[in-house]
């Protein structure tokens, strides 16, 4: 039964942080979701989770900002009584094609928001997540962790966003040993999706059709990813894999497989 179920979404103002939350509000889980900047994009995320019809709150909150965690997850505590789910999904990618040579601000950024807002969040959400007894954790990555700033993405993963994102997956192991058998703790590794570093971003509209084809052609699948795609792979990591923890879900379309074929069979000479 999910009737009873709260929820703990990340980053859920627009993009993939919002429709993993609308679809877990859809399911009737109540959702807690923070929210930071994008001020233009809150009174539609206002009105999409009001039209749900089920029980949220809506947190704006500094993830940066350590001491502010502690009253975001007792609010959460105080209002639903419960925390079952953390979709730990923050993060900001310096884009090379955007950002150009890194500065030391927005090397900051990415390492405050990918991995120290994580962690943090995390603690502080640990014990509630215990006591639930069936808890689940879904930390979001990027494929950058294996690709690093090389081929086609190059333009679009900066080294110090590689690096904290293969951080996350240290994280993930981590946690699961910590928090079993109680909760489980997973990782879902994108690769190159709408709103996250394909269409919809400043990053990708700065690219050339050339630039972009390259990406989609290294990509198996033969496209960037969608939001229903993350939001699919979420409900099967919270509903339908209960013997999973410490894992990672590699959701890329075949990027990090991409760009070498596999020859025909030979003949050979027996």
């Amino acid at each position: 039964m999910t009737e009873n179920r709260c929820a703990l979404v990340l980053g859920a103002v627009k993009g993939i942080g919002k429709a993993v939350a609308l679809d877990l509000l859809k399911s009737g889980i109540r959702v807690a979701a923070t929210w930071h900047d994008w001020e233009d994009s809150y009174s539609s995320m206002q009105a999409d989770f009001q039209a749900t019809g089920t029980d949220h709150l809506l947190h704006k909150i500094d993830l940066r900002d350590p001491e502010a965690i502690p009253f975001l997850i007792q609010e959460t505590i105080s209002k639903f009584g419960r925390l079952d789910i953390l979709v730990n999904n923050i993060e900001r990618g310096g884009m090379p094609v955007v950002h150009g040579h890194y500065t030391s601000d927005q090397w900051d950024l990415e390492m405050e928001t990918t991995l120290k807002s994580k962690r943090w969040v995390f603690e502080n959400a640990f014990p509630h997540l215990k006591a639930s007894g069936n808890g689940v954790v879904i930390n979001f990555s990027s494929i950058s962790a294996i690709t690093g700033r090389t081929g086609p993405a190059s333009l679009l993963f900066n080294e110090a966003y590689s690096a904290a994102n293969r951080g996350v997956s240290l994280f993930t192991e981590t946690w699961a040993r910590m928090a079993a058998p109680e909760v489980r703790v997973n990782e879902i590794m994108l690769g190159i999706f709408e709103t996250r570093h394909a269409e919809g971003t400043r990053g990708w509209g700065l690219l050339t059709e050339s630039q972009k084809k390259r990406l989609i052609d290294h990509t198996l699948i033969g496209r960037t990813g969608k939001l229903d795609d993350v939001v699919k792979a979420v409900r099967f990591i919270i509903d339908d894999a209960p013997y999973m923890t410490g894992s990672i879900l590699r959701l890329d379309g075949g990027y990090v497989l991409g760009g070498e074929t596999v020859e025909k069979m030979p003949q050979g000479v027996l």
